[in-house]
């Protein structure tokens, strides 16, 4: 199998063609190919499908072999892979589990600068997370966890999102909460869990511990869930600069309710396992 390795501000995946379905447990692909010493390593696999209303489908599978619906840095890679293979030109449509997806790609000196993607609308309403919360949505709503209150806001933007505003995203002992969070009683089928800092109405730092692939050094759709999280809270605009670990985006959620992503995405090496 052919493949090729791409991060997006170092969430990492592992992307290849499976246009005539020649595998079938993609799943178990995603726990062998992303271990780190015994595969090829990653946060996780893109698959390039055949799609009905696009030129090509993405699949995303997560490390621990569960699948998701949507991937920020995840499809900043895939436009890319599709433009690099010539599949499409600097503008396409995206066939996902999420919807269509459109992207744009910036291109400077023949090289792709950055990728803008429209990533859709934000859901709140807890049955649609899903979430057992009983409240119209949840912003700013106290969960307990481990005996101790935190003020949460959740939705769903792709994949479940949770924010939890702290005063210093590099407390090693968030990543265990993240992890307690995404399992705990309030999200049955789990969540990504989200920590943000608000510097100033412009920028603001997250680190995310995603659900199924644990902590990462960036996470797209969890840099746009803390934006709307912190428009909906009066911290920030509605136009910021996300500081993830592995570098910034830049995410509008405009007043039609979209939110859209602009980020880089980068190859590392292509290769055959």
């Amino acid at each position: 199998m052919n493949f090729t390795k791409m991060h997006g501000l170092g969430n990492d995946f592992i992307v290849f063609d499976d246009l005539d379905d020649l595998y079938t447990d993609y799943s178990d692909m995603a726990i062998k190919l992303c271990d780190r010493h015994f595969g090829i390593g990653g946060d996780g696999i893109l698959i390039a499908k055949k799609s009905d209303t696009c030129q090509r489908k993405m699949l995303i599978y997560n490390s621990d072999g569960s699948e998701a619906s949507m991937c920020g840095n995840g499809i900043r890679c895939f436009a890319k892979y599709l433009y690099d293979k010539g599949y499409e030109n600097n503008k396409m449509s995206i066939d996902t589990l999420d919807g269509i997806k459109e992207a744009q790609l910036i291109i400077e000196k023949e090289k792709v600068k950055a990728i803008k993607v429209k990533m859709g609308k934000p859901e709140f309403r807890p049955r649609l997370i899903p979430s057992i919360i009983n409240k119209d949505r949840i912003v700013d709503e106290t969960v307990t966890v481990d005996g101790i209150d935190y003020a949460i806001t959740s939705m769903f933007l792709g994949v479940p999102h949770t924010i939890i505003f702290v005063e210093d995203v590099m407390d090693p002992e968030l990543m265990d909460l993240g992890k307690k969070v995404e399992k705990s009683c309030y999200f049955p089928n789990g969540t990504n869990v989200n920590f943000v800092k608000v510097i100033n109405k412009k920028e603001y730092d997250v680190r995310t511990w995603e659900r199924g692939a644990g902590a990462t050094l960036a996470c797209g759709t969890g840099a746009c869930a803390s934006l709307v999280a912190a428009a909906l809270s009066n911290k920030c605009d509605k136009k910021a600069m996300a500081h993830l670990y592995g570098g910034d985006m830049t995410i509008e959620w405009n007043d039609d309710g979209y939110v859209f992503m602009t980020g880089p995405a980068e190859t590392v090496f292509e290769g055959k396992i």
